[in-house]
């Protein structure tokens, strides 16, 4: 696996910012999504959004997860939607709760580590579809299905037959520092900020007590919003429990299936000098670690570029692990 940046977009802040903005993200047809809304075991539900044409019984299913403030409209959401479409995939995008455009209902959002919500989102694909499972999550997303996958251990090859994490903060508090500084705190952190806080203000006007809301609308980084509302609502004691409890990064040694973990070393989100190396991670994961691609980038071709490169290296990783039909996995 091999990725060279264009050379009109030098830096992993302009291959980070420019990609989700203005470059091309389908090479056919606009994807075209259906909604159907599952319910949940605490009385919620989860919205997802799949690709127009329903599924076959063994027709391969891409799955993705996607990241923080994510949709299946994100740039990288509608190139996977691309790529899936060209190979006669079908493809699915459940969004996390609060980010299809609706506010839940119960007292909880979501997390980068919510590993269980994933593995009930995943038990639903299966109940739901008898042909082969690929899941990829993005940036957050990625993180957190890899908790899942680290959690499940052997037995996350009954639901999937491979995994993705790309450009994934697998250590949550290398990531939430790098975030938290300089030119990421006033363009990044703001950018997330400017949507999390009214939802959360949303939340509270729901469950009123659950949160100190004046405290929450003076956060100015992840890190003190997390404190105030990320942690507590979902178990943890504090923002440092929760990255530690829920980084991916520790636990890799511990996955049982195909996994490939991609971190371009330019990402302004997740610092190179906290990527693992293989000897870290066992022998079921890869690492792809290029010198450039930002965070969630990956431009190619001449201006504005697309950015149909990196579904198609991770798509192409995962294809390759599905070797058998559902009914040959014991």
């Amino acid at each position: 696996m091999n990725y060279v940046a264009p050379w009109w977009l030098p830096g992993g802040n302009l291959q980070t910012i420019w990609p989700a903005l203005y470059s091309r993200r389908v090479f056919g047809p606009h994807p075209q999504y259906r909604r159907e809304r599952w319910q949940t075991p605490d009385q919620d539900f989860i919205d997802v959004d799949w690709l127009a044409q329903p599924p076959t019984a063994q027709q391969p299913l891409l799955v993705l997860f996607h990241g923080l403030e994510g949709t299946s409209r994100s740039h990288y959401a509608e190139a996977f939607a691309d790529y899936a479409q060209a190979r006669g995939y079908a493809y699915a995008v459940p969004h996390f709760r609060g980010c299809s455009g609706e506010l839940n209902l119960a007292p909880r959002a979501y997390h980068s580590g919510d590993h269980e919500e994933i593995g009930w989102m995943l038990s639903k694909f299966r109940q739901q579809h008898s042909g082969p499972i690929m899941a990829v999550g993005v940036s957050l997303g990625g993180n957190a299905l890899l908790r899942w996958a680290e959690e499940a251990g052997s037995t996350a090859g009954a639901t999937v037959e491979a995994v993705a994490a790309v450009c994934s903060p697998i250590d949550l508090a290398a990531g939430g520092y790098a975030i938290g500084r300089g030119f990421n705190r006033w363009v990044y952190t703001r950018m997330f900020l400017n949507t999390m806080i009214p939802k959360a203000m949303q939340k509270l006007a729901q469950f009123p007590g659950l949160f100190d809301g004046d405290a929450l609308q003076a956060a100015r980084d992840l890190y003190e919003f997390d404190n105030l509302f990320t942690a507590p609502l979902h178990g943890f004691k504090s923002t440092e429990d929760y990255w530690a409890r829920g980084s991916a990064k520790p636990h890799l040694a511990r996955i049982r299936v195909p996994a490939l973990v991609v971190n371009a070393r330019n990402d302004p989100f997740v610092p190179a000098w906290s990527l693992p190396s293989q000897s870290e991670v066992g022998e079921y994961v890869t690492l792809w670690q290029p010198a450039h691609g930002g965070h969630v980038g990956f431009p190619q071709g001449r201006l504005p570029g697309h950015v149909r490169t990196m579904p198609e290296v991770v798509g192409n990783w995962m294809a390759s692990r599905v070797n058998k039909p559902r009914s040959q996995h014991g």
